[in-house]
């Protein structure tokens, strides 16, 4: 199995009222001249997954330099106290801003964020530009336009997506053992190495008393979101980042896999120029999951970007 060569530690926060779970690598101390790295998780995933891009990063990177990743709300060991039935995506922003006080108060952060966590990243960097340093947006696309004309069905199935998460419809499947888990992991990513899911497997699921492996994430996240993507408000968003930013994707075109035409590579760079300080990168061989597929290539990326 995979040994991580800079183990994290864990602490619990009391973040608007959920007991937030977060990861940390190097020194403690926020009193470092350097400011702290934090990494936002993508969805249906957790803070531990950055390990082997976090391994990857040079010895005079991490000297001296506090790294955070939290397990987002209803992600991990982050589970609100009482049952949801859906999740907002603002949620996200505040519990980060929350953290970022807590973590860093009054320090601008780099932040990096992969998918979810890279679209979280760039509104966080639009609404609060003096809190980020750096900002590093690792296949976080955004979602295809939508038109105002959308929304009664939006609506509508959000109620029967409500409904059927009750019912136990939408539950997440279970796994007999570690290694269900870790094949479910490889099927999903066919470059991920078999130690790689080995280690993944026993972060991203648990046992429960009957031995059964869950995957840490509760099934309201796959309740679809009530409010319609409004790419208005994300261009303004994007408007009003003044952090260097830099905008990392996979050889491998996630958006013409899940989108096909209706949203595109093409469409996404467009948005990029929106942000007033943006350059692109590439990971070649690489999937979606481009810090398990090739972590060395996105550290150096990140490490290159934030101490150019």
């Amino acid at each position: 199995m995979y040994t991580a060569q800079r183990p994290s530690r864990s602490e619990y926060l009391a973040v608007r009222g959920l007991r937030m779970h977060v990861r940390r690598w190097g020194p403690a101390s926020t009193d470092s001249a350097l400011p702290p790295l934090v990494l936002a998780h993508g969805w249906m995933d957790v803070a531990a997954s950055y390990q082997f891009v976090v391994d990857a990063l040079s010895d005079a990177f991490m000297q001296g330099r506090s790294v955070i990743a939290a397990d987002w709300r209803g992600f991990g060991e982050s589970r609100p106290s009482t049952p949801a039935d859906h999740y907002l995506f603002v949620d996200h922003l505040a519990d980060l801003d929350a953290l970022l006080e807590h973590c860093a108060p009054g320090q601008p952060v780099d932040l990096v964020g992969h998918s979810m966590g890279g679209n979280l990243a760039m509104m966080y960097a639009g609404a609060r530009p003096a809190r980020i340093r750096r900002l590093v947006n690792l296949e976080g696309f955004g979602m295809p336009a939508t038109q105002p004309s959308s929304a009664p069905g939006r609506y509508a199935q959000w109620m029967d997506e409500t409904r059927q998460l009750a019912s136990g419809a939408l539950d997440l499947k279970s796994y007999d053992s570690v290694d269900g888990v870790a094949q479910r992991l490889r099927k999903t990513n066919r470059r991920l190495s078999q130690d790689r899911a080995d280690w993944l497997a026993r972060h991203w699921a648990a046992p429960d008393a009957d031995g059964r492996w869950h995957i840490l994430g509760d099934a309201a996240h796959k309740v679809t979101s009530p409010q319609l993507f409004r790419l208005d408000e994300m261009l303004a968003l994007y408007a009003a980042i003044t952090a260097p930013t830099l905008a990392v994707e996979a050889s491998d075109d996630s958006l013409g896999q899940w989108w096909k035409e209706r949203y595109t590579l093409a469409q996404y760079h467009e948005r990029l120029t929106h942000v007033r300080d943006c350059r692109t990168a590439r990971v070649d061989d690489a999937g979606h999951m481009l810090h398990h597929d090739q972590p060395e290539a996105v550290a150096r990326l990140i490490e290159d970007f934030l101490t150019a």
